[in-house]
């Protein structure tokens, strides 16, 4: 769990940084919808092409980024091992009784693994190289829109982005606990999965005390800096767009014709 980057802020000097939180968050939101609409190794392939480029020009190291798919190495193989054993095909590779493997199961279970790691790797990008403070603005604004029909959308964008603050913050008070959990004798690997799940009550309970004691002080502190949401809230910087920002959105744009070009290619020449 300590190795979650998502809600962490990488600091450095790079294109991405400099990059205006909205076109960030736009960027990424194109990003996740095209990974969807894939589905051919061709359009994967072409998606991991524009990530490198990405994860380069960030100059965030992979070895930091791509750590925090441990924590989700769980959902990748049980969302794999489902995909290749209730996916039916027509083209049998292994077969023990009602149990099948077919070549469209482990496709479906390559598309997927591949898809889910390159959601949590784009996702984690925009959190890395866009501050908080940032991110809330972004968001804000995004929202704003829905503002003339009664959506609260600055409160919701402080509630998203505070979410997404607190993630490594709660991590790393849960690692906390553990370790003075397992200094009185609490065990936490061994038994059965029903031993093991009772084990966490004494983890849990002291976890949720100090979440909602952390929440309790950060209200404080925000009333005593009189925080009142966003009516007659200023900003000491103002987002602009820059050149750079339509020079990403150029790229995300070609980016997006070349995926859905690829597709209309492998349809007709049947390319998996």
């Amino acid at each position: 769990m300590l190795k979650i980057t998502i809600g962490q802020y990488y600091h450095a000097n790079s294109f991405i940084h400099r990059l205006d939180a909205r076109m960030k968050l736009l960027c990424t939101i194109i990003f996740i919808t095209v990974l969807f609409f894939v589905g051919n190794f061709l359009g994967y392939a072409l998606a991991a092409v524009y990530l490198a480029i990405v994860i380069m020009a960030s100059k965030v190291p992979p070895k930091y980024l791509f750590r925090g798919l441990r924590a989700i190495l769980f959902i990748i193989v049980f969302t794999t091992f489902l995909n290749v054993f209730f996916t039916q095909g027509e083209d049998i590779l292994f077969a023990i009784g009602p149990v099948q493997i077919t070549l469209q199961g482990l496709l479906n279970a390559a598309r997927m693994a591949t898809r889910l790691v390159m959601l949590i790797v784009g996702s984690s990008i925009l959190t890395l190289t866009t501050t908080p403070i940032q991110l809330t603005d972004a968001i804000e604004f995004s929202l704003k829109p829905f503002k003339k029909i009664g959506v609260p959308a600055h409160e919701i964008a402080m509630m998203m982005t505070i979410a997404l603050r607190f993630i490594p913050t709660l991590i790393e008070e849960m690692d906390k606990i553990m370790k003075a959990q397992m200094a009185r004798g609490a065990d936490f690997d061994t038994g059965g999965l029903i031993k093991k799940a009772k084990s966490l009550v004494p983890l849990l309970v002291p976890l949720f005390i100090s979440s909602f004691r952390r929440a309790d002080d950060l209200a404080l502190a925000m009333e005593a800096r009189c925080y009142r949401g966003d009516v007659g809230r200023t900003r000491m910087k103002q987002m602009k767009l820059a050149m750079r920002d339509y020079k990403a959105l150029a790229v995300m744009t070609i980016f997006v014709a070349l995926i859905f070009a690829l597709e209309y290619l492998a349809r007709i020449w049947g390319i998996w």
